[in-house]
């Protein structure tokens, strides 16, 4: 029983681990006109928050607006990277 339990937990370090990297991995935020936010990875990829910090689905190639004007074209869809980093895996 008690090897059992050892197994799980290291199996969960190891698991939470990987999500933690992710939002280390954050290149660039920006914040957009209806104060959302968009993140861009170091892989080129984005995620985004909504304004409660929530993470957003958003579909690829839709152009998003900074709140100083510069376009932004969404690049894959991030979305569990930004919701594990809300949830604390970092």
């Amino acid at each position: 029983m008690y090897k059992k339990f050892l197994i799980a937990g290291a199996a969960s370090v190891f698991a939470l681990s990987a999500f933690a990297s992710d939002m280390k991995n954050v290149k660039e935020s920006y914040s957009l006109k209806d104060d959302s936010t968009v993140h861009v990875f170091n892989d080129g990829k984005m995620g985004m928050e909504d304004q409660l910090g929530r993470g957003m689905l958003m579909e690829e190639g839709h152009v998003m607006e900074t709140k100083d004007g510069q376009k932004i074209v969404m690049k894959g869809n991030e979305f569990w990277r930004v919701e594990n980093y809300r949830a604390g895996y970092e």
